[in-house]
């Protein structure tokens, strides 16, 4: 596990998510498994870990421990899988959204800039949606749309129809491709802040991360207990707003509903426990610049 990712928040988020030493808790987001290694240090003989992740190179670090489950899964199905093992209602969940340190390091796997490498950009290797695959055979709007709502990207009109003409007359296949047209459609000096913007876009679509998180949060609401609690990490505003909205409104709009019979505002299914999100501080910032964006929620599963 060393060097595999840094785990970001580590004590903060535990601290949040463990209120009882013999409880069953889900880390939904393994990768190098720092942030359940440190849940199973506070656990007692009768408390349980189970762990999903859907990339092959994250269950390499399974834990051998008899209070440790891992499931290769997104966790969009969290609720079947822990159905199935008997695990409902458990005491807490945890997400780590984003892409760890292993992804974006890894040159093959296409996430980052700093490598030309094949326009792959997949968290679960299984899948048969890949960024080339979006890059040369997605219709203009949909491009457009991604670039839009994914990373709202000003010049996505324009840069769909560079990329329409580029794969007109060759097959875009690498990031090193994609990165010179990009190049065209920005100012000197601001180019991988744009290049920043145009992956997080294809990665979400390629991932369908949004839609994963948005049913992963709706299934807390039947498998978390009561007073349980909720603990998410995010590294954008798309998730964030997500999180946020869904604590406190039950739904990811923000916009509160009213009871159908009564006319009153209807109960969220989770109480935030912070105001505002928790940040990194400077210390770990300094340690870890990936840590910068972060942002953690915390919320409890309020009485049915």
């Amino acid at each position: 596990m060393a060097g595999y990712h840094e785990p970001v928040l580590l004590q903060e988020s535990v601290d949040a998510l463990v209120t009882d030493a013999n409880g069953i808790y889900v880390d939904v987001t393994f990768g190098g498994g720092g942030h359940s290694k440190e849940i199973l240090k506070r656990l007692g003989k009768k408390g349980k870990l189970i762990a999903f992740d859907q990339d092959q190179d994250a269950i390499k670090n399974k834990i051998d421990d008899r209070r440790f489950m891992m499931i290769r899964s997104n966790f969009r199905h969290m609720k079947n899988f822990l159905r199935y093992h008997g695990a409902i209602p458990v005491t807490g969940v945890l997400a780590d959204l984003g892409i760890s340190s292993h992804q974006i390091d890894t040159a093959e796997r296409g996430f980052s800039t700093r490598f030309d490498a094949t326009l792959d950009m997949r968290m679960n290797n299984r899948s048969a949606l890949t960024a080339e695959k979006i890059i040369n055979e997605y219709p203009e709007q949909k491009l457009i749309q991604i670039f839009q709502e994914y990373s709202d990207m000003h010049q996505a009109r324009s840069l769909t129809r560079r990329i329409a003409r580029q794969r007109q007359e060759k097959k875009i296949s690498t990031t090193g491709e994609l990165m010179e047209i990009l190049k065209m459609e920005t100012d000197r000096g601001h180019e991988f802040q744009f290049f920043a913007k145009a992956f997080q876009a294809l990665r979400i679509e390629v991932n369908r991360e949004l839609d994963a998180l948005k049913e992963m949060l709706k299934q807390c609401r039947d498998v978390v207990a009561e007073k349980g609690r909720l603990v998410v990490i995010s590294y954008h505003s798309l998730e964030d707003r997500l999180v946020k909205n869904f604590i406190a409104a039950g739904n990811f709009t923000g916009q509160v509903e009213r009871d159908v019979i009564f006319g009153q505002p209807a109960k969220s299914d989770f109480t935030s426990l912070n105001k505002k999100p928790v940040e990194p501080g400077e210390e770990e910032i300094a340690k870890n610049t990936r840590a910068r964006s972060a942002r953690m929620r915390v919320a409890e599963r309020n009485k049915t």
